[in-house]
This record gives structure tokens, sequence and C-alpha cells, in this order.
């Protein structure tokens, strides 16, 4: 190892980590700021411009794009006619590549950030530097993160060289980065230039916010990967304050509750289990919506997730406490709420800037299927209220139009086959993931009769996530006393769900938009 090239962005123990190259006879050439940072750190290197015999020019844009930095470093060291080619030339071997790219992550992440700025920091030469020492890597180590600096000269001191199976771990690690720099500028810039949503090619890049104890199952591994981006309101966001690392399961069934809370304005709790909501309300504090949520459902909040729109005060605190739960979200604690909960070593505490913020449009949702990916928008639709269409002959109270504009909320986030049944701004059953849509119904009935009684059922609204094929979902309501219903409606037998309702005098709704959820 006789000459490295240094040339970062990332300044972190960039001279600490030059100081001991040089302490070991290694000769450095350095470019720009980084040459300065070192010459004042007393470090002696040689300009770029000293080797390529061309100064740094057009800003900065062209300073490494040379062949005696290129020849350098693509030279295979065991290829004589290479060697030959190289002292014909008059150019030295570079051995270590230390480079690390631009700042175009950091850079679009600003507010009001131009487009101008943001190609500024496009690096060209650093990109290709380090894949040029990557692909060269059995005789070429290329170090483009800090944290590989101690493990490279750990192997320089103790055997004046470094391994091959270390080279061949950096140059992966390179091909790694340059894939997920090259990724954040083609969205950037697909993005700027207005191009469609779904391209013949897509890359997605995620970073890495930590690893899971386990995936679905204790013998899965997994972990846990946050978009790039200004997004807020977003789980990758949340900051926890108490408790043991979260889980896979924690982290998808927390998504499911914090997607249906973004629905609601006023104080309202959402408890979930298996991203299923198990218990909603809303009241005029969080307490009161809090309690409500929890006579939805006693049975099944147990070891489930709760998540609030408000901070949580003490005295709600106080009685979540009572409780095993696994998790709760919210935008705050009081203080003496947060002493209260912090008292169980197993209940997860987080917190959530912008718990309301929803994502943005053109945000995609993502499904794995065996071999690919399916890709779609984002259901950040609730309905369309000038298409809501009032088909029985009774019309709905204002007061069941509100439950059920509450209740429609609560299906669209219930797995398909998807049944809701709400009261007074309350859960009182909940059907999901049935593969007969009368199933879902009797099962949220049922559920509300068994666990709120019979009188709380009768007066309540029903939302169904798609149409009734068949009227028997409209009989089973009127007999629970059921009497309004919301629903997508475009069945070819609407009209027999229709005549159903008429005869038991209940009002029904079409939305003309459907929410499966699977």
């Amino acid at each position: 190892m006789k000459r490295a090239l240094i040339s970062v962005s990332d300044k972190t123990g960039i001279v600490e980590f030059a100081k001991e190259l040089s302490s070991l006879g290694i000769e450095i050439i350095s470019t720009g700021g980084t040459y300065h940072t070192l010459q004042s750190a007393g470090i002696s290197c040689i300009g770029i411009s000293s080797v390529t015999n061309f100064p740094e020019c057009l800003d900065g844009r062209v300073k490494t794009l040379h062949p005696s930095i290129h020849a350098g470093i693509l030279a295979i060291r065991g290829n004589t006619e290479h060697m030959k080619q190289l002292s014909e030339l008059g150019i030295d071997t570079i051995d270590i590549v230390v480079v690390n790219l631009y700042p175009f992550k950091q850079t679009i992440l600003k507010q009001d950030v131009t487009i101008e700025q943001a190609i500024e920091n496009i690096d060209i030469g650093g990109p290709t530097m380090i894949r040029a020492a990557a692909k060269n890597y059995q005789d070429v180590a290329v170090i483009i993160d800090p944290e590989d600096y101690n493990k490279v000269l750990s192997e320089l001191k103790q055997n004046n060289e470094i391994s091959v199976k270390t080279k061949f771990y950096l140059s992966t690690k390179v091909f790694m980065h340059t894939a997920h720099y090259d990724s954040l500028i083609a969205d950037y810039m697909k993005k700027q230039a207005g191009i469609e949503q779904f391209p013949n090619t897509l890359s997605l890049t995620y970073e890495k916010v930590q690893e899971m104890r386990y995936g679905e199952n204790p013998h899965q591994k997994a972990a846990f990967y946050a978009e790039v981006g200004n997004s807020k309101g977003v789980l990758t966001n949340a900051v926890q304050l108490h408790g043991k690392e979260l889980s896979f399961n924690n982290i998808n069934d927390t998504n499911g509750a914090l997607e249906l809370l973004k629905e609601y304005d006023e104080p309202t709790i959402v408890a979930c289990k298996h991203a299923n909501p198990c218990g909603v309300a809303s009241a005029k504090n969080i307490y009161d919506a809090y309690m409500k949520a929890y006579h939805s459902d006693t049975v099944s909040i147990f070891g489930g997730i709760i998540v609030s729109n408000r901070e949580i005060d003490k005295k709600t605190a106080e009685e979540i406490n009572k409780i095993f739960v696994e998790i709760v979200l919210a935008p705050s604690f009081e203080k003496e709420a947060l002493e209260i909960l912090e008292k169980k070593k197993n209940i997860r505490l987080m917190t959530l800037q912008d718990i309301t913020q929803k994502q943005p449009a053109g945000s995609i949702d993502i499904k794995k299927v065996s071999g690919g990916i399916l890709v779609q928008d984002i259901d950040n639709e609730l309905l369309v209220e000038q298409d809501l269409k009032v088909v029985t002959q009774r019309k709905p109270s204002d007061k069941e139009m509100e439950d059920l504009l509450f209740t429609w909320k609560i299906v669209k986030y219930t797995k398909s086959n998807g049944i809701a049944i709400a009261k007074d701004k309350q859960s009182v059953g909940i059907g999901p993931g049935q593969v007969n849509r009368i199933w879902a119904c009797e099962q949220a009935i049922e559920h509300g009769i068994n666990h709120l009684g019979e009188q709380t059922v009768k007066g309540a609204v029903l939302a169904s996530d798609a149409f009734f094929p068949f009227p028997d979902c409209v009989e089973a309501c009127a007999k629970a006393g059921i009497t309004a219903i919301i629903q997508p409606g475009g069945s070819i037998r609407d009209q027999e769900s229709i005549d159903a309702c008429d005869k038991a005098g209940i009002a029904m709704v079409f939305t003309g938009m459907r929410h499966f959820r699977h």
C-alpha cells in the first residue's frame, strides 16, 4: 500500500485516519476542501493537480476525471501489460481510495431547495472513482464509510496490507451505496420532470431504521426501513420514550391504527389488534374518548395498540395502566402520565409529531408477491360528498349521518370483507376479514350485543367496505335494530337490498366508492 486518494464531503474522523495512514508511510493525494483540511492539520499531502498536471476547473466539477487517476485505480497489478502501460505513461498506482459523495440527500431535504442547488450536489467524480476502485477490489481498498476506518487501520498495522476479504466487503458497500445514491437522484428528477408515477422501470430505495428481534414469527428475521423524504406524521419518525424494542408486528399493527386515526379531527382513540381496529371512539376530550374505545371491546384491547391524536393526560394514563397494552402512541404525554405508564416495563410509549398529517399526494403503497411487487396509489380518499346518494325511502337523520361517516372511516381500515357498527361516535362491533360478508355482519352484530347489549346495537349504524350481493346483511341489521347503512353500492342486485331496507324502515346511503383492504 503506497498511495491513498482522499476526497470526502463528510470529514468525520478523516484527520485522524489520514494521520495514521501517513505514519504508515502511505502517500496521500487529496482534493479541494479535503486537501485544505488535511494541510491545516499538518498532514503532508499532494494536491490532485500535481498528479494530473491539470488544474481543478469548472468550479470543481472537473478535478479527478483524469487518466492519471483512473488508470492508477483500475490497473490490474498482476497484469504485466497493464503495469507496463502505467510505466510508459508515467502513472503511479493508487491503492486506497477514501471518498464519500456530495450530500445530495441532505440538499433535497432542505426547505425551498432549488433544482439548481440539487443538481450541483450530484456527484460525478466521486461515484466514478469509488466504482472504479470497487471494480478493482483485488488490488484497491475503497472506503466510503468513516465507520470502516478503524477496521482498515487495524489490518494495515497488523499485516501491512488489507485482506482481499475486507476489500471485497468494502467494494460491496460501494455498489450498494451508489445504487442508493442514484435512486435518490432518479426519484427527485422524475418528480421534477413530471414523469408518470408508474414508469417502465422502478427503483426504490430505503434506509434502515432498526433491526427487529424477529419477523411475524420468531423463526423469521426482519428489519424496519424508512423512505427518504420530508414526510410528516409517519411511523418512522416516531420517538420511543419507554419499553423494549418494537417487533415486526408492533410496527405493522401500529401503522394500521395510525392511518385510521388520521381520519379524525376531534379527540379520538383507536385501539387496534392484528392490524384491525377493535375499539374506536371520539369525544370532547381524550379521557372520554379512551373510555368509550375501551368499552367498545374490553377483551380485544388486551395486548393491543392504542393511538391517540391528543396528549395523554394523567387521568387517561391511570385508566390505560389498568390493563396490558403493547404500545401507546400519542403526540405527547403529560409528565405525570408518563411517570404512571413507565411503571410497566413491557409497555412501549411513543410520541409522534404531526400525528394527524396524511401522506402527500403521489405516495405509493407496495405489496410484495412472489417474484415481484404490486404498486398502487395510497388510498387517500374517504368519499366524495357530492357522490353520496340516499337510495331508500327514508333519509338518515343528521345524527345518523354523523355516525355513518364516523363508521365509514372505521370500515375503510378494516380487513375485507369488513363490517363496522357504531353509535354516538363509538364503535359497537367490528367484523374483519371474513370470506363471506354476512359472516362479517353477523360477527359485528354478535359482538355488539354480547359486549354492549341489545339496546346499544338498536339505533346504531352500519358500514360495509363493499356492496351487498344479497339482502341478507340488511335483514340481519333489521333484526338487530340497526337504523342506517352506508355502503358503496354497485351490485346488480342492489335493488333487493334497497327493498329490504324500505321494508324495515332503514335508511341506506351509497358512497359510489369502495375500500377493499387486503
